[in-house]
Parts: structure tokens; C-alpha cells; sequence
């Protein structure tokens, strides 16, 4: 069922339609073909929106959406990518009620298209920027991303919300990939003549999670692991991924020292680490100014306390934290299920934060 035409909508019905071209257009990070229609397809609604199109920039072999100053002091931070491979959902796109779903309505669609109309009649030093590789780590885009946040005064991020609140701290992340060399042999024949990596990596497991520390946050999951290629083998490769991520910098800097530190039970075998600090924490004092003066501004145009959180995943703010910037992170969309087909969006959740993040720009721009 789609209402997007009802009366009670009429305001937003501008915002629906451009969502609706943004959503059906599928952008999963892997596929560049698509991230590069989607910026395409974010130009010209901003043509419409705003006046004028959006320049469409090369990063590192990525596009990105840039809309407004070259050398911004405020910049509205977002990207255009998903984690939904075409075809993920069905429908595409719907709007119930006050319920739109569809992928990457709520990460982060929504919150890319309020700070879009937020800039109607916004007149100063201010741009968009939307990357396409941030839900696989941002490699290509987060030296843009430091760049700008070390010459602005604010950097306020479009994900979205923690029902309703902004965020004010998350989680620095950590990525990591353990691979053991053991040594293939008969598993029935002679399994002693052979270095079983599966038994190696298990040991591996178990020092890995006693890795974590609740005081901080600090969390050390292994994720994915394979090991072995045939039933009847000693496996002589295991692979295991693993995700830690800490609200301290320090603790993820522990972490990474032990994990570079593993060692075999078998001294025959051989480990092999790659990867390490993804992203840093983004951390409560490069938060704090701009949540209290975000709450001032709610306040004085009547709308209900933001509220904040802090949550375990990371985002683009992190980078512009560590650069130095003030940062403000959970701006965009009111809903839930992010990379769940449970995603969705509020409809009249979208104005009312429109509204506060045009008058919050305002604010900053007035100093």
C-alpha cells in the first residue's frame, strides 16, 4: 500500500518522491555501476530541491556527492551506499501508513534527503557530501572525510537516529583476519604426520574472546572461519575474521598488540594477521558542545527534547572526530532495523527533523 499522495503527507510529498527515486535506485557498496547512478540520480534531485545540481567527484576511484562550498565550515556528512544487494527486497519501495521500507530507507536514505531540504534557503559556508564506500569501511573516502572535518567547525552526521536520539559517542572499530598454516596429511592414514590448522585456531578462539573488557566497552568477536578442504584431510589453512570494537582508544590499541602477539600451540605452524584499527572512537568530548547547543535549538522551535545515546557502531563521524572536528552524529532517520529487511523509516519523523536541522545550520552559521 503506498499513501504517499494522502492529505496528511501533503507537505512531504516532495521528499517522498525523491526518496522513492533514491531507493529504487539500488546502490550496494561493491557495485560501483550503481553507486555512480545513484550519485547521478542525488544530482539531479538536488537540482530540483535546490537550484542546482551537485558535483560529482572522483575519490580514490569512488564518486561522491558534493553539494555547496569547496571549503566548507559547516559540512553535512552522509553516503549513498547500502548493504542490500539488488534485489534484496520486495517491494522495492513502499509507504504504509507512517512506515516507508525499502533498502537503505533508514541507512541511510532518509537522512541524506532531510539534509537536502534542510538547505533550502540556506545561504553560507556549507556543503553536502555523500561518499559510496561506507558501509565496507569508507578505504577511498576517509582521507576526504578528515580533510574537510580538520578546516570546519562543525561536521554533523546524517545516520540515522537511535529511536529519535542523536548520538553522541560510538565505538571505535578494529578488523582483523588470522590465518593459520599448518600442514595436510591423511586424516585417517597418518593425521600425525600433518599440523591440523582447525585445531590451531581454536585455541586461537578462546584466547581471543577472554580479549574483552565490559568496563570499556570492549568487545572481540570472531566472525567468520573456514578451515579445511576435504573430510578426509588434516586441514592445513584456517581462516578466521574477527570484529573488535571499544569505546577507548586505548583498549583497542591493547587489543591490537594482542593480537600481533598470538602464538601457535604448535610451534611447526604459522600465523598470518592483516588489518587493524578501522575506525577511532568517537568519543563524548568532540560531541558534547553541539549536543547542548542542538538541544537549545529544538527547545526554541518547540519541538520535543533530541535526546542522545552512545551505540556500538561506527560511522564516518569517528573519522571527523579524530580529525579534530566538532561532531554531531544520529541526524537522519527516525525508524529501526538497520541491515535488517525489517528496515524502515517514519514519513512524518522526516519534516519535523528537516525542520530542526535547517534551523540548527541557521544557528551555526550565525556565529
Amino acid at each position: 500500500m503506498t499513501n504517499a499522495q494522502s492529505p496528511e503527507y501533503g507537505r512531504l510529498n516532495p521528499m517522498l518522491k525523491a526518496l522513492e527515486k533514491l531507493v529504487r535506485c539500488e546502490s550496494p557498496t561493491e557495485d560501483l555501476a550503481a553507486c555512480h547512478e545513484v550519485v547521478n540520480v542525488a544530482s539531479d534531485i538536488a537540482a530540483q530541491v535546490l537550484g542546482t545540481a551537485a558535483q560529482i567527484r572522483e575519490i580514490e576511484g569512488r564518486p561522491v556527492f558534493w553539494w555547496g562550498d569547496a571549503n566548507p565550515e559547516i559540512v553535512l556528512l552522509a553516503h549513498l551506499d547500502t548493504v542490500w544487494p539488488k534485489g534484496s527486497f520486495q517491494p522495492l519501495f513502499e509507504v504504509n501508513g507512517d512506515v516507508i521500507r525499502g533498502p537503505g530507507t533508514f541507512d541511510m536514505k532518509v537522512g541524506f534527503l532531510q539534509a537536502l531540504f534542510a538547505l533550502k534557503g540556506i545561504e553560507g559556508s556549507v556543503a553536502l557530501v555523500a561518499t559510496t564506500d561506507e558501509e565496507t569501511g569508507s578505504h577511498a573516502s576517509r582521507g576526504l572525510i578528515k580533510e574537510l572535518s580538520e578546516n570546519a567547525k562543525a561536521v554533523l552526521v546524517l545516520e540515522a537516529s537511535l529511536d529519535g536520539k542523536v548520538k553522541t559517542g560510538r565505538k571505535g572499530t578494529s578488523m582483523y583476519q588470522v590465518k593459520v598454516h599448518g600442514r595436510a596429511a591423511h586424516a585417517g592414514l597418518e593425521p600425525e604426520n600433518g599440523i591440523n590448522s582447525t585445531v590451531e585456531i581454536s585455541h586461537l578462539v578462546l584466547q581471543l574472546a577472554a580479549l574483552e573488557n565490559a568496563e570499556h566497552g570492549t568487545t572481540v568477536v570472531p566472525t567468520m572461519l573456514s578451515a579445511g578442504t576435504t573430510t578426509n584431510s588434516v586441514p592445513d589453512l584456517a581462516v578466521l575474521d574477527i570484529d573488535a570494537r571499544s569505546y577507548s582508544t586505548d583498549e583497542l590499541l591493547r587489543i591490537d598488540a594482542a593480537i600481533r602477539a598470538l602464538k601457535p600451540q604448535n610451534s611447526a605452524a604459522r600465523i598470518e594477521i592483516v588489518g587493524g584499527l578501522n575506525r577511532p572512537p568517537l568519543e563524548p568530548t568532540a560531541t558534547k558542545a553541539l549536543y547542548e547547543r542542538a538541544e537549545k535549538v529544538a527547545a526554541t522551535i518547540g519541538i520535543p527534547a533530541l535526546g542522545h545515546a552512545s551505540v556500538g557502531g561506527a560511522s564516518d563521524g569517528n573519522f571527523a572526530a579524530a580529525a579534530g572536528a566538532q561532531v554531531l552524529d544520529g541526524l537522519g532517520a527516525i525508524g529501526g532495523g538497520a541491515h535488517a529487511l525489517t528496515e524502515w523509516a517514519s514519513v512524518s519523523a522526516m519534516h519535523q527533523r528537516t525542520d530542526f536541522l535547517h534551523a540548527f545550520i541557521k544557528d551555526l552559521l550565525n556565529d
